[in-house]
């Protein structure tokens, strides 16, 4: 077969983290003098990274010195939390067990911070995915390549059999610039209007449909 290898988005595409990041995020800012964010405004500042969430939820005149110090303390504060609402979306647990039974390799690549991503993918997706790496000093955030090659290269894989799949305009970039189809999610945090304006290659509206697309573009 041609793609072999799927390299999945965390937030938005295997899981609903929304609720947690949310709870989480508001808890910190409450603590410390500030206001409060929606759901609706977590989601739209989801998708580069646990710094830019922080630093879009504070004022605009924060300070870079304010912005690491509320970002610490939100880390803290989402490890202790990330398993109260966050579930896998419907389908997405019989998904995975159908293409590790189909021999196909897994992975995921997130820009949240890499232990949280570790201890998700383990707590939620033991067995089933091989590989899990979210943003280090080492390694940049999406829409930079490097966790997708990075999990290729884990995986014993080859990048030319690597598709990624994800629901935002980031994971679009990222696979762009890692040389490899992007197949956008509509049930995300985005959703299907903003994934076609940004060039996804294939959209799908269930994990259901992901294998036979697969097979199709292979």
């Amino acid at each position: 077969m041609k793609y072999d290898t799927i390299i999945f988005d965390l937030d938005g595409t295997l899981l609903n983290t929304l609720d947690d990041l949310c709870d989480s995020l508001n808890e910190i800012l409450l603590q410390e003098g500030y206001m409060t964010r929606t759901l609706d405004e977590v989601r739209r500042f989801i998708g580069n990274g646990v710094r830019r969430l922080v630093e879009l939820s504070l004022p605009d005149e924060s300070s870079d010195d304010e912005i690491s110090r509320i970002t610490s303390l939100f880390q803290q504060q989402y490890k202790n939390n990330f398993e109260n609402k966050t579930r896998p979306y419907d389908g997405i647990m019989e998904l995975l067990s159908d293409l590790k039974k189909l021999n196909y390799k897994s992975a995921i690549v997130s820009n949240k911070f890499d232990s949280a991503t570790k201890a998700l993918a383990q707590h939620f997706f033991d067995g089933l995915i091989a590989v899990a790496i979210g943003e280090t000093a080492q390694i940049r955030r999406k829409p930079a390549p490097d966790s997708v090659l990075e999990a290729v290269a884990e995986l014993g894989s080859d990048i030319a059999k690597a598709v990624l799949v994800g629901d935002s305009e980031t994971d679009i970039e990222t696979a762009k610039n890692a040389g490899i189809p992007c197949i956008g999610v509509s049930w995300g945090f985005r959703g299907r209007r903003l994934l076609e304006k940004h060039g996804a290659d294939y959209i799908i509206d269930s994990p259901g449909e992901l294998i036979d697309l697969i097979r199709s573009i292979s």
